[in-house]
């Protein structure tokens, strides 16, 4: 029997030119990533020599915003990308008129604020916490009501690593950040914003948290990363493990949230979706993030395809790569503090302990450097070697970020 060729489909294919808007360290691995692929890079981001511009052909030295730098940048590549959610929407929007944007900035738009990007979800029947736009202050009283006394209050806008969020136990809590939500209000009406500045949230208990990284080309195929499951030490990721400690139907049903997001919301390019594991084993959405994402760094050494060339693939329309996970793994993130203990044990580091370091000038106290991703037969020796090392010795061990 003899093997038809299958028809061509339109993709963009080397040596074609990508250009990035942000030039950290996802922006760094995308590139890195699509270099194997034989396509070429160039980088837009405020900061010379970023840690993407280090590996790519060429930067734009401008701010996120700044849409005639955004126009120079494009008119070198065959298609725009972005590496994180903070570059501007409008600047994606204003390419999309005349450049290849394949993730579009409608998308870009809904996850930068987060009143939109729940109510987004919910209007689609997707699983999330319960939630409150908040205008003003006075509107916190009411949500405390609403959320039977405990709330989470987030900054609708910008915001990482737990910055921008307060826990509310009580009617004291109200008063004891009023103050500092009335900065927050005043600070987004002060940048040009009219839509809400703040987000109330129900605090629901839960087990633990999981991401679930999907891919989705413009062919409409879609492929989900096993899921990660995330600990957090001080509001900033510090470990992911997969497979993920977690039962079987609690991996499926997230795995199985993860697609309806992508589908829902008409992704190209990858999607991370971030997830609460109640201690029913209920799943709910926290948030997501419309492009590649530290919970999914595990995928560089322990599966067929990481999530920088998927990433590639979905966006230039290629067929999508396979998501088989090879080994349990263990990511941990190097902090700032974390990059002298490293290097002091590099040269007497396991065989199985792969590292990377993503060329930033200055290891500040809690900045993301790098990761490390453990590559054994099983998790337990991952983490026992975490515990051991010492390079981690100020990180206390917990599951959850609360």
């Amino acid at each position: 029997m003899q093997i038809q060729p299958a028809q061509p489909i339109d993709a963009v294919l080397p040596p074609a030119t990508i250009g990035i808007l942000g030039g950290g360290q996802l922006g760094r691995m995308m590139a890195l990533a699509g270099r194997h692929m034989g396509y070429r890079f160039r980088v837009l981001d405020p900061t010379p020599d970023a840690p993407a511009a280090q590996v790519a052909d060429g930067q734009v030295i401008a701010a996120y915003d700044d849409v005639d730098a955004a126009r120079r940048l494009a008119a070198q590549c065959d298609l725009v990308t972005y590496e994180f959610e903070n570059v501007s929407a409008a600047v994606a929007g204003a390419l999309a008129e005349t450049c290849d944007v394949p993730q579009g900035s409608e998308l870009l738009a809904i996850c930068q604020h987060r009143v939109r990007e729940k109510s987004t979800l919910a209007q689609r029947g997707l699983p999330v916490t319960p939630f409150a736009p908040i205008s003003s202050v006075g509107d916190l009283d009411e949500a405390l009501e609403r959320f039977g006394g405990r709330m989470v209050v987030k900054t609708c806008r910008g915001g990482y690593d737990g910055k921008g969020q307060w826990m509310v136990q009580s009617r004291a809590d109200v008063e004891r950040y009023a103050q500092e939500w009335a900065r927050a209000i005043d600070h987004h009406r002060a940048a040009g914003f009219d839509d809400q500045p703040l987000i109330a949230e129900a605090y629901v208990p839960f087990e633990g948290e999981l991401s679930v990284i999907v891919a989705r080309n413009r062919r409409g195929e879609v492929r989900a990363f096993p899921p990660a499951e995330n600990i957090h030490k001080r509001h900033i990721l510090h470990m992911s493990i997969v497979p993920a400690r977690y039962p079987e139907d609690v991996i499926a049903r997230a795995v199985d949230v993860a697609r309806q997001v992508a589908e829902a919301l008409g992704v190209i390019g990858l999607i991370a979706v971030e997830m609460f594991v109640t201690q029913g084993g209920e799943i709910l959405i926290n948030e997501l993030a419309p492009r590649p994402h530290n919970s999914g760094h595990y995928t560089l050494d322990a599966c067929a395809t990481s999530q920088f060339e998927q990433h590639v693939r979905a966006i230039c329309n290629l067929p999508l790569g396979d998501v088989t996970l090879y080994s349990p793994v263990v990511m941990v993130n190097v902090l700032g503090q974390h990059v002298n203990p490293l290097l002091a044990q590099m040269s007497v580091l396991p065989s199985w302990v792969k590292v990377h370091l993503y060329g930033k000038a200055e290891a500040k106290r809690d900045r993301k450097m790098g990761h490390v991703n453990i590559v054994v037969d099983e998790v337990a020796r991952a983490l026992q070697w975490v515990e051991a090392c010492g390079i981690w010795a100020d990180t206390e061990s917990a599951r959850g970020s609360g």
